[in-house]
């Protein structure tokens, strides 16, 4: 029975111990780092190990949003920009990431974890503000539909981040509890626009951010509270995915963890270290895969690339972001 998790392995090649883990485990998903690529054919063959082990094509994911987050670098993929940069507008955007889509299907990759869909703030931590693509919520949501569109056209599935809105907490959640304090109406004109615009997409990512206008003590990930506002007043019907469970922001022990983000709405728990004795409590703690209508709907939106002209597109691509810079 698959398993209500994504789950990262230790190195370029899988080993044999990972691949009778992962058969047993039966991960919904795989999620790959900087330490698992080399070169296309490598990773091609990795990504062949990996749905190989689960019997079928799972989805294989990487954080590939540009600039400080980008996991494939030249010359598996361009070196694109931080999304603050200049882009070129929804047209630009859009062009980068179905370039980007194209790159990360020749690798055998086909999810991305982008676009980040965050609004900047005044509080808004310097790791995520390089990462977010505007201070005005309608331009975040306009931009990040056309990245979407983008990874959707070139046969990549788009995961958009951070459930409700990461961009007014303040600290970097890969080291401490990030909280935001803004009020609901506070939240509603800014934060959750962009999560209203785009909650037909077929998968997010929760934020592991306290919301004190919703639940003061608990972050989204591990809030029933929140993640409920999210699905009934936000309208988010996609396949919810948890933020890396091994993030510092979050208490307790991992499988506390993973059980706390089940039962809270998370439909998939993601742990990314590929720390094999990790893994199994995750595992474990997570149970089986049972939003399956919502998870067949995201694969639903796994389709064949479009046919692209890949130098045309980036050349498009530039000369927009220059006349914008």
């Amino acid at each position: 029975m698959t398993g209500a998790t994504i789950l990262g392995c230790s190195g370029p090649v899988l080993t044999e111990g990972e691949r009778a883990f992962f058969r047993d485990a039966d991960p919904w998903g795989f999620i790959l780092f900087r330490r698992n690529v080399e070169d296309v054919a490598q990773l091609r063959a990795l990504t062949g190990s990996l749905r190989e082990a689960v019997g079928w094509h799972a989805p294989v994911f990487v954080d590939q949003e540009g600039g400080t987050v980008q996991r494939l670098r030249p010359p598996l993929a361009r070196d694109w920009p931080d999304a603050s940069q200049p882009h070129g507008g929804p047209t630009g955007v859009y062009l980068r990431h179905r370039v980007m889509a194209a790159e990360l299907m020749a690798c055998g990759i086909d999810g991305n974890c982008a676009p980040v869909i965050d609004v900047a703030g005044p509080e808004t931590h310097p790791f995520l503000q390089r990462r977010i693509w505007s201070p005005d919520p309608l331009d975040v949501a306009t931009l990040a539909m056309a990245a979407a569109e983008g990874l959707l056209k070139g046969g990549v599935l788009p995961v958009i981040k951070h459930l409700p809105g990461h961009g007014s907490a303040n600290a970097d959640t890969h080291h401490s509890l990030a909280r935001c304090r803004l009020s609901l109406a506070e939240l509603k004109a800014a934060d959750f626009l962009p999560v209203r615009a785009l909650a037909h997409l077929p998968l997010g990512m929760t934020s592991h951010v306290v919301y004190e206008a919703l639940d003061p003590d608990t972050p989204a990930t591990l809030s029933a509270t929140v993640l409920s506002y999210l699905r009934a007043e936000l309208g988010f019907d996609g396949l919810l995915m948890t933020d890396d469970l091994t993030m510092n922001a979050l208490p307790g022990t991992l499988a506390s963890r993973a059980e706390r983000a089940i039962r809270a709405g998370c439909d998939l728990v993601l742990h990314c270290s590929g720390e094999r004795a990790e893994m199994v409590e995750v595992v474990a703690a997570s149970g089986p895969l049972r939003a399956t209508a919502r998870a067949e709907a995201a694969l639903a939106c796994r389709r064949p690339p479009a046919p692209i002209d890949i130098e045309a597109a980036t050349a498009e691509f530039e000369r927009l972001s220059q006349e914008g810079a």
